[in-house]
């Protein structure tokens, strides 16, 4: 086996000499932008996931360097986002107490196994499985996390101790419980701050509210008198500093723990990176290599936990505004995570001004918008088989948990897909002592009953099957056709199959030789 050429193994070697003084300050705004709007994200990110504050900014430091120069992307930025930090929040909240030590320890293994499975995917070019998640999918997945995501939040918003719950229902009625006890001044500050931010958006659509909203907020705390905003609750403190170096605990029953949501996290995760990296690809006319990018989100995640990262896929508003600021190279993305990291060092002492209540109303505002509202009424027009699908999928994460309401999902776009396949469209009519059958789809297992059932139904002298559009048969299907060409010899009657193509013919020909084979052919 050949070994790997140095591009292969170092691709920003492809890009980096090309850069120019020119290229680097351009870079480097964008990456500037791209830094004030990861700030806000990432510390309500961290939030999401049951993790101390300070997580969200090493998570947008050493996983967002190592997919930049690994990736295939020129504009996609990787982090931690909205959906990943609700499924990593829901899958190990039932097995620790959120924002410990342990839990931390098992969001960084959990996101290292992700990134292994990541990895070894792209490593045998395996890349092209995360289609088996389908959009549908992914829709109703994306607006399930988005109310998740903001019931996670009541708590925060009330000032209420609600433990942790395996569903977002049995969230849902616990805080119904606890609704006497709500703090209504949190709530006021939290209601302020979510229409600022409401507010800037409408007025000044390309301000980065979020972070002005947090500015406010926190502002609005510390210059009122304690008599009215006294039992706010804030930010918990934290040394600055660069990511820590974390030791993971490889345990076999924790490894076990979290395989199965390890899996659905990497193919959550990539699903996320490839659909905006396809997205970003057409609008900018490059050419995305999908198994690099797989390989490179993979690696990312398994050095990210190292330096207390957890998991991170692609994030659309960055990568978005990184494309829409003129990123030249890959570089901007390194640049806003290395003055993300100058923040973490300089500016950790700030976050401890940072009201609860603000952070939960900024999230919130992220949590509005995961939902793409046009992209479902678009969805419920085109299909009504893939809308059922992204309801079920919807339903499964209120219901169950997020890790199972994707392979829920993908079960039902399965389904949806083989029932559709199972029958492939046939025209059928007759041509003197011949009826014609065209057959429009693959002859397989799934679809032999359904195919068969038409056959037995003729009445022609000749049946002739009109293959042209038959791209594909397996063993099931040569069996079923051999099977039915002897029925209509001892009939007196004959299959004929015009027009079939070379592999289709090679399929039937394997069972028995030209000369006793039960099937014609004829061009």
């Amino acid at each position: 086996m050949p070994l790997p050429d140095l591009h292969t193994l170092l691709p920003f070697l492809r890009w980096l000499p090309g850069t120019s003084r020119k290229t680097l300050g351009n870079d480097l705004l964008v990456g500037l932008t791209g830094a004030v709007l990861a700030l806000p994200q990432s510390l309500a990110y961290a939030l999401i996931a049951g993790l101390p504050a300070e997580y969200g900014l090493y998570a947008a430091i050493v996983p967002v360097i190592v997919a930049c120069l690994w990736g295939s992307s020129w504009h996609l930025i990787c982090g931690p986002t909205a959906a990943i930090s609700i499924v990593l929040f829901t899958s190990v909240s039932p097995l620790a107490k959120a924002g410990s030590e342990q839990f931390i320890a098992l969001v960084l293994l959990l996101t290292f196994l992700a990134g292994l499975f990541q990895w070894l995917l792209g490593l045998l070019r395996f890349g092209a499985l995360v289609n088996f998640v389908s959009q549908s999918v992914v829709l109703g997945f994306t607006l399930g996390a988005a109310l998740v995501i903001a019931i996670g939040q009541i708590p925060n918003l009330l000032r209420v101790e609600i433990a942790s719950q395996a569903t977002a229902l049995a969230s849902l009625l616990q805080i119904g419980r606890h609704l006497p006890e709500a703090h209504w001044p949190s709530l006021a500050l939290a209601a302020f701050t979510l229409l600022l931010c409401v507010a800037i958006r409408h007025l000044w659509p390309k301000a980065p509210a979020l972070l002005v909203g947090l500015v406010a907020g926190s502002a609005l705390v510390w210059l009122l008198p304690e008599r009215l905003v006294g039992g706010i609750a804030l930010v918990s403190a934290f040394e600055g500093g660069l990511p820590p170096f974390t030791p993971l605990q490889f345990d076999l029953n924790s490894l076990l723990q979290l395989l199965p949501a390890a899996v659905a996290c990497g193919m959550l995760g990539l699903v996320i990176s490839l659909s905006i990296a396809r997205a970003l690809a057409v609008k900018s006319h490059q050419f995305l290599d999908a198994n690099q990018e797989v390989r490179a989100q993979g690696l990312s995640n398994m050095l990210g936990p190292w330096f207390a990262g957890s998991l991170s896929a692609g994030s659309f508003t960055r990568s978005a505004l990184n494309l829409q600021s003129g990123a030249r190279t890959p570089l901007a993305g390194v640049f806003s995570a290395l003055l993300v990291a100058l923040f973490a060092v300089f500016g950790a002492a700030l976050l401890a001004h940072v009201p609860l209540p603000v952070m939960a109303a900024g999230i919130l505002l992220i949590c509005w918008g995961l939902v793409d509202l046009a992209a479902i009424r678009a969805l419920r027009r085109v299909s009504r088989a893939e809308f059922a699908v992204m309801l079920l999928t919807l339903l499964a994460t209120l219901l169950l948990e997020l890790q199972t309401a994707i392979y829920a999902g993908v079960l039902a776009s399965l389904f949806f897909y083989l029932k559709r396949t199972s029958q492939p469209r046939v025209r059928l009519w007759q041509d003197g002592d011949d009826e014609v059958l065209r057959i429009e789809g693959s002859i397989f297992f799934g679809a032999c009953h359904y195919i068969q059932q038409l056959l037995q139904r003729s009445r022609g002298q000749r049946l002739v099957i009109d293959a042209r559009h038959i791209n594909f048969i397996d063993y099931a299907g040569v069996e079923m056709l051999h099977q039915e060409a002897r029925r209509l010899q001892a009939l007196q009657r004959s299959l004929v199959l015009r027009q079939a193509r070379p592999q289709v013919v090679e399929e039937l020909l394997k069972l028995e030789s030209a000369e006793r084979c039960p099937v014609q052919f004829e061009d």
